[in-house]
């Protein structure tokens, strides 16, 4: 139930004028705020809506070689080497390269005086994101893609 503002009769929702004294009613800010905290997590479960492969690794694979897989996201030279013949550390430590090139090439970019430094600054804050999703997936033991950059495959 809505209020009218005016005269204070509470008037059912959906209803665009007062039934007592003709006056707008108006929708409380509450709801278009929480339409648009719906609208905005709508779109991030969408841009996160990545393909999971997590069925296709060895459980024990998983549980043995979950930090080596966080540790892809840091220094993906690591389980690069220390867990090579891990497909899970493998899947992501593929995503870490990844997002360490991205983060390469944000740093040429930033070179460019003023228009390369805001790029470059929304590439370093989409990479920490990204890094920080592929992190949370390494720990929960799940091999999804990361939105945006989880297609590219550089190791086999």
């Amino acid at each position: 139930m809505l209020t009218c503002k005016q005269c204070g009769t509470q008037v059912e929702d959906g209803v665009q004028n007062c039934t007592n004294c003709g006056a707008p009613i108006e929708a409380p800010v509450e709801q278009a705020n929480d339409s648009a905290a719906a609208d905005l997590s709508a779109k991030l479960n969408e841009l996160n809506n990545t393909a999971d492969t997590t069925a296709e690794y060895d459980a024990q694979d998983i549980e043995k070689n979950k930090v080596m897989a966080l540790l892809a996201y840091i220094i993906f030279l690591i389980p690069l080497f220390a867990a090579k013949d891990s497909k899970f550390a493998r899947f992501h430590t593929n995503q870490g390269l990844v997002l360490f090139l991205a983060g390469i090439i944000a740093s040429v970019v930033a070179v460019i005086p003023v228009i390369g430094w805001i790029v470059s600054s929304i590439a370093a804050l989409a990479i920490t994101v990204l890094a920080v999703i592929g992190i949370l997936n390494a720990l929960n033991g799940r091999a999804k893609e990361l939105p945006v950059v989880g297609k590219f495959k550089i190791l086999k």
